[in-house]
């Protein structure tokens, strides 16, 4: 496999303070209102925000921008989403001068009082928050939007140092005294601190083999701490992660379904980021991270049931081979990509229960952790 030695942390590169993101909105502000007061057209510049602006180095870790960049410039065509850029800094800046926090849905409805500039659907306000977020070089929690959806549940060898929102003493959260239940990382996880004494992190795609673990104890068997992505990681549980990553020096080991999707979509942006979000990759990956399995070797090894690949699957992979960075990096992901389409297969995590249930704590994962030869970078 191609050797990574992927750049520390630069703790000194942490998010931007409040008052320094209300002043880059107070200084785009003042760029728009001298060009009109100048009599000129206003402009607004950002990041484009796709793969074929980024370039992937193993040394560094993680997708970095190239410096392509598009502009919204303010005419006939274009006053709608140009107006919609403007009011929707002005609501950022009272929420972050406010401390306060609205989701991407909150917005959504805030904009229904903007009569003519109002979003019509949920992707146009999102979109709009995405250039904004580009503009400012800053992640949208800093701006004051936070996403719906759970930053990921965690259980196993760890404690979180959060603190009392009310009295500002320290809270110390077992992350092995949930029961069956677990820890649900908060939106915001840079004022946490951690203890831990596991050998690994295992991130597992789905909530089912998450719940299978806790639920038989596999942390304790395996001392590691089990954290279930959901899906695509979001941006918190992605930053939870890579800070347990750096600043506990744990590996960190990827268990998602034998797929497409879960290789160029969930395991890629963990590791690497995204094309979309090239601006904040350097906080939000985890650049140390290996994929364990599913891989497409996996399914004859063991022999499990499948499912056609989807002519979807076959479309991102033939995307992935051309336009991807990190794919066309590694031979190793190439040459499991084009196996997986030789044999036009695809499996879940779930498929292991075919042997028996426990099949995966049982057997599954005790020998693909013995040998590292069969991961994939």
């Amino acid at each position: 496999m191609a050797k990574e030695k992927p750049k520390p942390v630069d703790h000194d590169q942490k998010p931007v303070a409040a008052m320094t993101v209300v002043q880059k909105i107070k200084d785009l502000a003042q760029g728009v209102f001298e060009k009109i007061i100048d009599k000129k057209a206003p402009y607004l510049e950002m990041p484009l925000r796709s793969l074929q602006n980024v370039k992937y180095d193993a040394h560094i870790g993680y997708f970095e921008a190239i410096g392509k960049m598009k502009g919204r410039t303010l005419t006939a065509s274009t006053v709608k989403t140009f107006a919609q850029t403007l009011l929707m800094m002005n609501e950022s800046k009272k929420l972050v001068e406010s401390d306060d926090i609205a989701t991407k849905r909150e917005m959504y409805y805030i904009s229904k009082n903007w009569a003519d500039a109002r979003f019509l659907d949920q992707p146009e306000s999102d979109t709009v928050m995405d250039d904004f977020e580009a503009m400012l070089s800053v992640n949208r929690e800093q701006i004051g939007f936070v996403p719906e959806e759970k930053g990921g549940a965690v259980a196993g060898k760890l404690v979180v140092i959060d603190k009392d929102t009310d009295t500002g003493k320290e809270l110390r959260i077992d992350c092995t005294k949930f029961g069956s239940g677990a820890y649900s990382v908060p939106t915001s996880v840079e004022h946490l601190k951690f203890e831990t004494d596991a050998k690994f992190v295992l991130a597992i795609e789905t909530s089912g083999m998450f719940q299978r673990m806790v639920k038989h104890n596999y942390w304790k068997k395996a001392n590691c701490i089990l954290i279930a992505m959901g899906g695509v990681p979001t941006r918190a549980c992605r930053r939870f992660i890579r800070r347990l990553s750096d600043e506990k020096d744990i590996p960190v080991y990827v268990f998602s379904d034998g797929d497409p999707y879960g290789y160029l979509n969930i395991y890629r942006t963990l590791k690497v980021g995204s094309g979309n979000a090239a601006h904040i990759n350097k906080y939000f990956c985890v650049p140390k991270a290996k994929f364990l399995g599913v891989t497409p070797q996996d399914i004859i090894d063991y022999k499990l049931p499948t499912h056609p690949l989807k002519e979807i699957d076959i479309k991102r992979v033939k995307d992935g081979m051309k336009n991807d960075p990190f794919v066309q990096h590694y031979k190793e992901w190439r040459k499991a990509l084009d196996q997986m389409v030789s044999m036009k297969k695809r499996a879940e995590q779930q498929a292991f229960a075919a042997h028996h249930l426990n099949y995966v704590m049982d057997v599954y994962l005790p020998e693909k952790l013995k040998d590292q030869k069969t991961w994939l970078p």
